[in-house]
This record gives structure tokens, sequence and C-alpha cells, in this order.
């Protein structure tokens, strides 16, 4: 086993392993507990590290240092794309609105116990409508 990388934090480490795990390379953390136990000892111990077989090394620290940031922007440009538009007028200018959310709390404080009777949805910042579902 031979470390391709170091972490300050076990949940990065987390997050490399899968990345690593997505492109079928076994990998396993080391120090791990240690650094949860003690987190002022990670620089001392050289953090938590990544370590993967000797012959597949190459291919996980190639895949470690990509940079994806072109498909998360084309992955967004279709998320805009695919915008929600207004059933009453057409406007895409939606927020995500709780209907009855005031009345719910005030009944809370009167109460003492939650009555659960408000919706979630979408609001129309044009029109003011306000719908369940798109």
């Amino acid at each position: 086993m031979i470390v391709v990388a170091r972490f300050s934090f076990p949940h990065e480490a987390h997050i490399a392993k899968a990345s690593l795990d997505s492109a079928g390379i076994e990998s396993y953390i080391a120090d791990e507990y240690t650094v949860n136990t003690q987190w002022l000892y990670s620089d001392a111990i050289g953090g938590v590290r990544l370590m993967v077989a000797e012959e597949e090394a190459y291919e996980a620290c190639q895949l470690l240092n990509s940079d994806f940031s072109e498909s998360v922007e084309s992955e967004a440009d279709v998320i805009e794309e695919s915008k929600d538009i207004c059933p009453h007028c057409g406007s895409s200018n939606l927020v995500v609105y709780t209907k009855g959310k005031r009345p719910a709390f005030l009944v809370f404080l009167l109460l003492g116990f939650p009555l659960f009777f408000y919706k979630h949805g979408y609001k129309c910042n044009e029109c003011g409508m306000f719908s369940e579902k798109l």
C-alpha cells in the first residue's frame, strides 16, 4: 500500500475515497480514528492518509487531481434550462414558499403543541399566486 493523499480531517478523506471507489480503485483510510480522537495531533502524525495498492497509485493520483468543474457547469446549464414556470401567469420568477406557516406557529404558541396544517410549494413573485405542484 502507498499513500496517495493526506487530509487534515477524516471527512475529506472519505470524500476522496468515495471518488476512488466509484472508479473501481480499492482504497483504505489510515489514522482516521486517531485524528477523530485527538484532532490536534493531525498535523503531527501527517494527517489522515488515503492509501491504495502500488499498481493503482498513478491512476488514483490522476483521478484525485482531476478538475471536474466543467461537468458541474454543464449540469448547471441543464438545470437552468428546465426552470419551472407559474401555471397562472407563465412567469419563471418563482420562490420556494410555505403557506400557512405563521398560523401554525401561532397555534403552537397558544396551544403548546403543533398542528401541522401548512403546505409546501412555490410562490410567484409576479402574480403572487401559490401553487403546490408545477
